[in-house]
């Protein structure tokens, strides 16, 4: 059984190397533990420091592309030496890196594929009243978008089996943490929450400039997210309401007809078919986004496969190099 620890990195020289310190160097039920940093562009010595501590990987991006690109460059660079779990830190050393164990453990008794740390989030000194108001409400519409009980979506400290890792597919340049446990939970993927602590803050965060924008590009991502995997219903429910309030108003100019006073209300039978129209055109959105989600799904599926057998074929022929001593 074969860990690696990712660390995504953009300008972390000052505090990768506190974080890679405290990082585990055994766990009970795992062989072999590796690190791996994902380099993001950094202008900084951030490599040097890696290298000199002695990370066994490190994925370098000529610049900056985000923390969903990194995410999954590292999980693909993970699966491609062999990983059989993967956990994702971040490179402050904003978690406990002993709750790791934490992480895995449900993945190596075989009871979930997904696990995500959940953050005492009432109890972090150096979040904000509104931040943590946020995260509780953000978590709370992920929970409703994925079918899920994930009390800390945001959370960047999570493990990965080899097969869930495999099902991964990020779409948002912004972040992973949310599109992911949507595509999860819609996917049927087990996935499950532990508890785990937190260290005091070594530096600002730098996913968002500020609280607003935070909520605006996670709304987005959760609600792209949702149509993706259940348009049917989202524009089915938009649909019922102008073709209810339409049908509605056209019987109300019928009435006034049947009383032979329709003169004056050929308003209301222009506004009646405008919303039935509106409507039948939601539904028919709603039919073709379902169309495209079961096509999606069949591609998900054909990725998976590529997928599985591209990595099972690296991981193969270096086991049979190491075997045979080549």
């Amino acid at each position: 059984m074969k860990l690696i620890i990712q660390i995504p990195c953009y300008n972390e020289a000052e505090t990768l190397e506190i974080a890679l310190n405290d990082l585990p160097k055994h766990i009970d039920g795992i062989d072999e533990i590796e690190y791996l940093i994902i380099n993001d562009g950094s202008a900084d010595n951030t490599v040097e420091v890696a290298k000199r501590w002695g990370v066994h990987h490190i994925v370098n991006l000529r610049r900056n592309k985000g923390l969903a690109y990194g995410f999954m460059a590292g999980i693909d660079a993970c699966l491609r030496h062999g990983a059989d779990i993967i956990v994702n830190t971040d490179a402050d050393n904003q978690y406990v890196a002993d709750d790791i164990e934490l992480l895995v453990r449900p993945i190596i008794e075989g009871r979930s594929d997904i696990v995500i740390g959940a953050r005492p989030i009432d109890e972090t000194e150096h979040f904000s009243p509104l931040k943590k108001k946020l995260q509780h409400f953000g978590s709370w519409v992920v929970q409703k978008a994925s079918n899920s009980d994930i009390p800390d979506a945001p959370s960047g400290f999570r493990a990965y089996s080899r097969d869930a890792a495999m099902r991964l597919n990020v779409t948002n340049d912004y972040t992973y943490t949310l599109e992911t446990i949507v595509q999860a939970g819609r996917n049927k993927i087990a996935q499950t929450s532990v508890p785990i602590r937190t260290n005091g803050e070594l530096r600002p965060s730098r996913l968002f400039n500020s609280m607003m924008g935070y909520v605006k590009k996670s709304m987005v991502t959760i609600l792209r997210a949702y149509l993706m995997y259940q348009p049917l219903k989202t524009f089915s429910l938009l649909a019922i309401i102008p073709f209810i309030v339409g049908l509605g108003v056209i019987i109300r100019y019928l009435v006034y007809v049947s009383m032979g006073n329709s003169a004056g209300h050929v308003q209301s039978l222009i506004l009646g078919c405008t919303l039935l129209i509106m409507g039948f055109i939601s539904l028919m959105i709603a039919l073709i986004g379902d169309l495209l989600a079961k096509n999606r799904k069949i591609l998900e599926d054909i990725e998976y496969h590529t997928r599985k057998m591209d990595y099972d074929g690296v991981n193969n022929k270096d086991g049979y190099k190491k075997e045979n001593n080549l």
